[in-house]
């Protein structure tokens, strides 16, 4: 559990309690499903404004691009090597935000998640765990401990 102030700064405690610590730097990999391509823009923009490099799949660097931002394009696992599991196993990804829809994304998905694990590399499966992440992030490293019954009276 993560208790704060705020919900970024309680999303940040949990992730850390969690032994999945959000990166303050590095190069970040998104890869969204076409439904989530329209709440792209804000997330990667949150990133970069944190220090981030930026990584993604085809589609997803489209929208970025278009969105005035740097980005570096990467294979999916299926359009062959290199791809970002070998990223991954190169240690050049520090954050994920990878949805997915349909057989071979989902399993694309499986290999990323594996990888990312065995790699200690934190991600998220959701738009809303990436704008929470960016939110934990923007808040910083303060970890104040909060009573619940402090947090509770206010």
């Amino acid at each position: 559990m993560g208790a704060g102030a705020s919900f970024a700064e309680a999303y940040g405690k949990a992730q850390t309690a969690a032994s999945d610590t959000i990166p303050n730097k590095g190069r970040a990999f998104l890869s969204v499903r076409d439904a989530d391509k329209e709440q792209l823009p804000e997330i990667a923009k949150g990133l970069v404004e944190l220090g981030f490099a930026l990584v993604a799949t085809q589609g997803s660097a489209k929208i970025i691009s278009e969105a005035g931002m740097e980005v570096q394009l990467v294979n999916k696992v299926q359009e062959g090597r290199p791809h970002i599991v070998d990223m991954l196993k190169n240690h050049d990804v520090d954050f994920i935000v990878n949805t997915t829809e349909g057989k071979q994304a989902i399993a694309d998905s499986y290999l990323i998640r594996r990888t990312a694990l065995q790699n200690k590399v934190c991600y998220t499966t959701t738009m809303a765990g990436g704008r929470a992440s960016v939110a934990a992030l923007r808040h910083g490293e303060d970890r104040t401990v909060h009573s619940l019954q402090n947090l509770q009276r206010r």
